[in-house]
This record gives C-alpha cells, sequence and structure tokens, in this order.
C-alpha cells in the first residue's frame, strides 16, 4: 500500500510530533489524575452553577458505590439517556471508575428506538431525568425491555438555587413525577453513600469503556466499542494538537454530549487539560451567545449548521466574541463562505476536523494556528495513520492520481462492533501489515499531506454509468450568495439509472426561483453532473446533532413520490 506518512513528516503543522506515542491509559486513571491536578478549579459552569473537579470526582465515585451497592460491576452495560447536565459527567465517570460500560443514548430517541438499542447492547440500568421528553420514553422501556432499573435526576437540583426555585415554580409543568415502583431510584437517593467501592483492575487495551451506537448512516444503528484506552489515546490526541493547552480553557458544551465528536473534543480532552465546560443543555442560538458573552468562552465547538444559526440569530453583530479563540467544525462538511463569514464576524479561527464513531471521535484536523487548508479535513491527528485504497477492493492501493476510499489506523479505532462478527468483516481490511479501518468516505491527499473528502461510496450517484460526487456539486451551490443549506441526491432514472437533484434553503432576505438557480448551476458542472432541478425548501431534515440528513431527505423525497403516484 501507499505511505502517505512520508508527506506528513516532511510537513507535518501539528505542534505535536506525528509520531507521538500515546501509553495504555484507563479513563479512571485519567479522571483521578487530572482531578488530583485541578482540585477546586471549575469542571462544570451549568447556566451559572459551578462544580469543581473535587465535587465531580466525589460524585462520580458516589454513583461507582451506589452502583456497586446494587450489585453492579466490571463488564455490565449501564445506559445514559441524558442531556448536557451536570449528572451526565458525574454518572459516566462513575460507570467508568466501576469498570463498568457506558452505552450513550440519544434523548430524542423514540421508546421502539431506545428499547432497541437497550437489547441489543444488554443495558442492565438507564440515567435519565424526570423532564417530560425523557422520563416517560425510559417508563415505556423499562415496561417493555430487559432494562432493571431507572435512576432517575433532577435538572432543578443542579442549577444555581435562584434558579433552581423559579425553574420549580415555573416549570413544573415539564416534570414527569417519578413513580413510587422499586425499580426505579432517585439519582439523590443512588449517591447517599461515602464513595467508597472495590476498585477494579482494569485493562485498558481491552476493557470496553463505551458502546457508541453509530449514526446508522444505512440499516440499523450499530455499537461501535470504544475501549478505554481509545478514548484515552483520542483525548490526549487531540490536547496534542492545540499549541496553547496551558493557557485558560473555557469551552462551550453545546454539542451533546451523547454523540461521540462532543465525548471526545468536550468532555475527555477538557478534564484532561483541566479547563471548564460551559455546559448548555440543548443548543438554541440565543443562548450560546449569551454564553460566550458571560463566560469569555476560549473554544466552541460545532457542527455547521450550529455556526450558521449563530451567524442568523439578530444578536450575532452585539456579541463581545474577544475571547474565543478557536471554533473545532465537523460532523459534516464546511463551506469555505461560511467559514469565512463566521472568522469575519467574530475573529476566531474556524478549523476543520473529522471522525468517526469507531475512532471515538477524531482522526485529522487542520492546524490550530499553522497555515490550515480550507476544504480540507487537514491533516491527520499524532499517532494515527490514513491511507487511500482502491474504491472497489480495498486490499489494493487507489490508482495514483485517483480518490480512493480513506481507511484508518491509530490508538482511537475500536476495538470492534458489539455482538456483530459480520459487521467487522466488513469495516475492517487485513492487509501485509495490519488491520486498517474503512472509513467509507473517499478522498484525495495532496503533497502536502492534507486530505480531503470527495464524497461518501454509498452517497456517490451513478448516472449512466459515471459515478458523481454530491459534495462536488454542493460546493459549487454554496458559491451562490442566496443558499443557506444544500443538498444533493440520486434519484431514480429509467434511462440513466439515477439523475442528481438539488435541495436548498435559502438566506432570510432572498427570494430566488429553484428554475433561475439550476440555470446558474448546470452550466458550472459537468454535463452528466447537472441536475433536472433545484427544489427551494424552507427546511431541511437534520440529523440529532443539527448536520443535514442526506438519508432522511431521500426518505422523505421518495414518500412524497409515493403519495403522489398513489393519488393520481
Amino acid at each position: 500500500m501507499n505511505r502517505p506518512e512520508a508527506l506528513w513528516r516532511e510537513s507535518y503543522r501539528h505542534p505535536a510530533a506525528w509520531d507521538s506515542a500515546f501509553p495504555p491509559l484507563s479513563m479512571a486513571t485519567l479522571f483521578d489524575e487530572a482531578a488530583a491536578r485541578s482540585g477546586q478549579s471549575p469542571l462544570i459552569d451549568f447556566l451559572g452553577r459551578h462544580y469543581s473537579f473535587a465535587e465531580t470526582l466525589d460524585g462520580a465515585n458516589r454513583v461507582a458505590a451506589g452502583l456497586s451497592a446494587l450489585g453492579y460491576g466490571p463488564g455490565d452495560r449501564i445506559g445514559l439517556f441524558l442531556p448536557n447536565v451536570p449528572h451526565y459527567v458525574a454518572a459516566y465517570y462513575g460507570i467508568l471508575k466501576l469498570g463498568a460500560t457506558v452505552v450513550n443514548f440519544s434523548p430524542l430517541y423514540t421508546a421502539a428506538e431506545l428499547a432497541h438499542q437497550v437489547e441489543d447492547s444488554g443495558t442492565r440500568l438507564l440515567f435519565t431525568l424526570s423532564a417530560n421528553q425523557l422520563l416517560p420514553t425510559a417508563l415505556d422501556v423499562l415496561d417493555h425491555s430487559g432494562l432493571e432499573r431507572l435512576v432517575v435526576g433532577s435538572i432543578a437540583g443542579a442549577l444555581p438555587t435562584a434558579k433552581s426555585l423559579l425553574y420549580r415554580m415555573f416549570k413544573g409543568g415539564e416534570v414527569t413525577k417519578r413513580p413510587d415502583d422499586p425499580r426505579i431510584l432517585a439519582f439523590s437517593k443512588l449517591i447517599a453513600n461515602d464513595g467508597a467501592f472495590p476498585r477494579p483492575t482494569l485493562s485498558p487495551e481491552t476493557d470496553v469503556a463505551l458502546i457508541q451506537y453509530t449514526g446508522g448512516t444505512t440499516g440499523t444503528p450499530k455499537g461501535a466499542m470504544l475501549t478505554h484506552q481509545n478514548l484515552a489515546a483520542n483525548a490526549r490526541q487531540v490536547m496534542a494538537i492545540d499549541p496553547h493547552p496551558a493557557a485558560p480553557d473555557r469551552i462551550l458544551g453545546v454539542l451533546p454530549m451523547f454523540h461521540v465528536f462532543a465525548n471526545t473534543c468536550v468532555l475527555n480532552r477538557t478534564v484532561l487539560n483541566g479547563g471548564c465546560i460551559v455546559m448548555l443543555p440543548r443548543f438554541e442560538a440565543g443562548a450560546v451567545l449569551a454564553a460566550i458573552a458571560r463566560t469569555k468562552a476560549t473554544a466552541l465547538p460545532g457542527v455547521p449548521t450550529m455556526y450558521q444559526a449563530l451567524l442568523d440569530h439578530p444578536k450575532i453583530g452585539a456579541t463581545d466574541f474577544s475571547s474565543l479563540r478557536i471554533c473545532i467544525s465537523g460532523g459534516a462538511p464546511l463551506a469555505p463562505e461560511l467559514k469565512a463569514k463566521f472568522e469575519k464576524l467574530t475573529g476566531a479561527t474556524v478549523v476543520e476536523g473529522y471522525g468517526l464513531s469507531e475512532s471515538s471521535g477524531v482522526l485529522s484536523a487542520n492546524p490550530y494556528e499553522a497555515e490550515g487548508k480550507t476544504g480540507t479535513i487537514g491533516q491527520p491527528l499524532p499517532a494515527t495513520q490514513l491511507r487511500l485504497v482502491d474504491k472497489a477492493d480495498p486490499t489494493l492501493d487507489a490508482p495514483d492520481g485517483e480518490p480512493g476510499e480513506i481507511v484508518a489506523r491509530g490508538p482511537q479505532i475500536m476495538k470492534g462492533y458489539w455482538n456483530r462478527p459480520d459487521a467487522d468483516e466488513d469495516v475492517f481490511v487485513t492487509t501485509a501489515d495490519g488491520k486498517w479501518l474503512r472509513t467509507g468516505d473517499v478522498g484525495t491527499i495532496d503533497a502536502d499531506g492534507f486530505v480531503k473528502i470527495v464524497d461518501r461510496l454509498k452517497d456517490m450517484i451513478s448516472v449512466s454509468g459515471f459515478k458523481v460526487f454530491p459534495s462536488q456539486i454542493e460546493a459549487v451551490l454554496y458559491h451562490h450568495p442566496a443558499i443557506k443549506e444544500a443538498l444533493v441526491v440520486g434519484l431514480p432514472d429509467p434511462y440513466r439509472g439515477e439523475h442528481p437533484r438539488a435541495y436548498v434553503t435559502l438566506n432570510d432576505t432572498t427570494d430566488i426561483s429553484g428554475e433561475a438557480l439550476r440555470d446558474w448551476l448546470n452550466p458550472q458542472i459537468g454535463r452528466h453532473e447537472r441536475v433536472d432541478e433545484v427544489v427551494v425548501r424552507l427546511t431541511m431534515p437534520k440529523t440529532m446533532i443539527g448536520k443535514l440528513s442526506r438519508k432522511d431527505l431521500i426518505a422523505e423525497v421518495m414518500a412524497e413520490g409515493t403519495r403522489a403516484t398513489r393519488e393520481k
């Protein structure tokens, strides 16, 4: 296989050496050592209430002790069905200290989705809140799955005193009363102990710390098994590319922590760095702007749609961004126009990175301060190898000068899929020099070792035998000043097999027709790439973390076509 690491050795622009080593480390040790270093420094700022490292460590120990007293221990799967709240951090690290395995569940799941993943993972106990959006769903799953217990916390209990009183007075209708059921335990009761529990001996490279379900771009989501070393290494790798790790670190924690991007870049990396997480339960542009101004946040990890929503907010111009140093964009391609506009308005640097659930969150990133390359996902993190293989046969190199599927290996690559050896065979490829993770993304690597995503293998559109990459058409669409969001999908075509169609949303002050946009677009792209329509929509479907969802858009379009056929 080709060896592009020679390019990184010659022109590596991250501050740490590319061949840095990250020795095995358990997440329990990572957390204990960070708490010992940072002590009374704030780890969490939750709507104005501060929790120090020492307080959070005490809470995690009490969670571990409470779970141990209930009979749980190493190897048990314990779920988190929580938004970004302090309970999440204490429960997460408490489970890991106990030697059990965290299973992340999205608070947006329906009862059926949650029940499926509870059953698939063998989750025995679930942490949640008394909020109306969560507890009824969790109760349904408790009654209709193998789940044994719920531990239920309260948002009011985590707020500053004044806000807590107001919440109880005016938000009572948003709370579901905890049933009187022996299977259901209050979070406060679980942690009513001295924090003593049997400390297990952990094997960082083999013990599974986290089962992180994939986004499920096709088919049923699969559980990526991430070991303690996978998570601890990726946190250290992300910190290693920061040229100022000792600088004051206040990171806006609005990306959902149940997602692998936030798990590494917001939670584990900030704990390791001794920083403070300015935690918000959900994304709301006005609340984010207010939190940046109130706390003088220094970093804001997000997805492109979040940065666009902030630009669209009427208070963006009045917000003080002088403290904001770095914004890390991931989860979806970042349009160069959006990057330039956000940087100009805020003065912060926006760097694009890349990763997968299967890679603990991050594989590559543009440098924070050295010269990066817009439109790329940067260079690999230290100790990470990326290569290009043939799109049809991953055991072969990609032909010289042609895009290929990106494969990866490094200390952050998952152990495998939970109970899915069949899926492991598809996602890993073994060559003469070892095992590599297939990303499913098609890319190129330039002479400086910067990687560019061309498209996903499964997203490519076949038009009369020609391969069309939707992202290339989308990149042209984003050059039009009227366009806010763009997705291109392939639709069935009786003659050509498939044809491309573009769907867009417009900036608020713009009024232009889809026909005019199509006539502007098609002359700029290849004949086989030309779209039959540009459809203007009011909104685009998005995933749980706010990135545009091609899969859901295709499902909506196909459903609309089926309804139209029936009505004829």
